[in-house]
């Protein structure tokens, strides 16, 4: 039955692009983040479906869709160099078979987002894209969500609609996506425009941000609570009750704290010591390891450059307590371990220079998240008041990313690309039409002469 009911759906969502190819878009976006050929055991799981996708979607804005808005942002150079500088270190990679696996997906979350702001020449458009990508995320989030509340959760035992632990549905990163999720989720409730404002859409909302938080607890990740604690703090930014948001917020911490598996707490206690877990230990000896191969190849080693590393991994264990303490030191050896880290994944894969591009274009994001955010929030006129909210919610989500990601291989992750696709089409949208104001000729003041000059 659900493979029926998937395969209708894809169907029918390609089939209504014959309508508006823009839906194509939002198709692509589904398909890439759901991944419904691999929930799929039928005919979906026999074809290329994301490249279908993709190709329709392409295909749809440059053969039917108006291009006389699409603008070419400064961040969409960037991306193409990053693009060009990827597929070229892919030939000269260390691993090359490995590295043109990783190559095959990679290219298709750079290339759309590429594209992808070319298509947002609306706040309609842009509107709905933000709003596939919540729906369809939120479909792994409800379900883990429930699947935590009846006590399924654990660390990598968290099962949802497929048991690969790739892509979002990889706890770590599952857990990053969703805290990142929540301020682009209540931006929709207030702002957005396909669902309006209403007591049914307030209490999706409640129930899928709750849905978000329960992720960390159920994959048991550090991660999703570090990111869970940044979002917390970001937030004051925004909220006009400042005192009250940190007391209700402790109150809610302090509730919830007894209500915790006891697996969950004793592993977020790892997280202030690191030398007594044998997984954070490992991560660091792999940074230390990447800071040491990039001295002999500063342009980095092509994708998964990793499986070269052979480290050292010393363990610290305390027992017992007050004056009766013993510390145990255990050493051990592993090999082609991964970077676990986003920065050190583009800094051993594509070296200085690859790491450069990735920060830049990300940085530029923020920056121009909150030159938007600093023009727009003042404005009171009817359909000037979603702009700084948006550009709000979308540097916020991109923070939660960039923090979770210095714990977390996901710097190709294809969601944060998607997520960059939108804000470079706010930015081109808002400058297009911000522009004509900005840039009104002054009108001559007539001068009334009398008499002779």
């Amino acid at each position: 039955m659900i493979n029926l009911a998937l395969t209708g759906f894809v169907l029918l969502f390609l089939a209504l692009g014959l309508r508006r190819s823009f839906i194509w878009v939002l198709a692509y976006l589904y398909i890439d983040s759901l991944a419904p050929q691999q929930i799929s055991w039928g005919f979906l799981s026999q074809i290329p479906v994301s490249l279908i996708a993709f190709l329709f979607a392409f295909g749809g804005w440059a053969l039917i869709d108006d291009k006389r808005d699409s603008r070419f942002t400064l961040r969409q150079g960037l991306i193409v160099a990053l693009l060009a500088y990827c597929g070229l270190s892919t030939l000269f990679a260390d691993f090359p078979v490995e590295a043109a696996a990783k190559w095959s997906w990679v290219w298709k979350a750079l290339v759309f987002a590429l594209f992808l702001p070319l298509t947002l020449r609306t706040r309609l458009r842009i509107e709905a894209a933000a709003l596939v990508m919540i729906l369809t995320i939120a479909a792994i989030v409800i379900d883990g969500g429930i699947k935590t509340l009846g006590g399924g959760g654990g660390y990598g035992t968290l099962h949802l609609f497929v048991t690969d632990n790739t892509g979002l549905y990889e706890g770590s990163t599952l857990s990053t996506v969703a805290v990142a999720l929540i301020p682009v989720i209540w931006w929709m409730v207030r702002h957005g425009t396909v669902f309006p404002r209403s007591k049914l859409t307030v209490l999706f909302a409640i129930a899928l941000t709750f849905s978000c938080l329960l992720i960390p607890i159920g994959t048991q990740t550090r991660t999703g609570l570090l990111c869970i604690g940044l979002l917390a703090i970001l937030t004051l930014r925004s909220v006009k009750h400042r005192f009250l948001y940190v007391a209700g917020a402790a109150i809610l911490a302090m509730i919830a704290v007894p209500f915790l598996p006891d697996s969950y707490t004793k592993r977020m206690g790892t997280i202030e010591n690191h030398t007594s877990d044998q997984s954070a230990s490992t991560r660091v000896a792999v940074w230390m390891w990447t800071l040491d191969y990039v001295k002999d190849h500063p342009l980095g080693g092509g994708f998964d450059a990793y499986r070269g590393n052979r480290i050292k991994v010393e363990t610290v264990a305390t027992q017992g307590e007050g004056n009766n303490v013993s510390v145990e030191t255990s050493e051990g050896y592993d090999q082609a371990r991964a970077y676990h880290s986003a920065y050190f994944e583009m800094l051993g894969e594509q070296g200085w220079p690859g790491l450069a591009l990735w920060l830049w274009l990300h940085l530029l994001g923020l920056w121009q998240m909150e030159r938007i955010r600093a023009r727009w929030k003042k404005r009171s006129g009817p359909n000037e008041q979603w702009q700084a909210p948006l550009a709000s919610a979308l540097q916020q989500a991109q923070l939660v990313y960039l923090f979770g990601a210095l714990f977390v291989g996901i710097a190709y992750q294809p969601f944060i690309f998607m997520l960059i696709g939108l804000q470079c089409g706010l930015w081109s949208y808002l400058r297009r039409i911000d522009s004509p104001a900005r840039h009104a000729p002054r009108r001559a003041v007539p001068v009334l002469r009398t008499g002779a000059a």
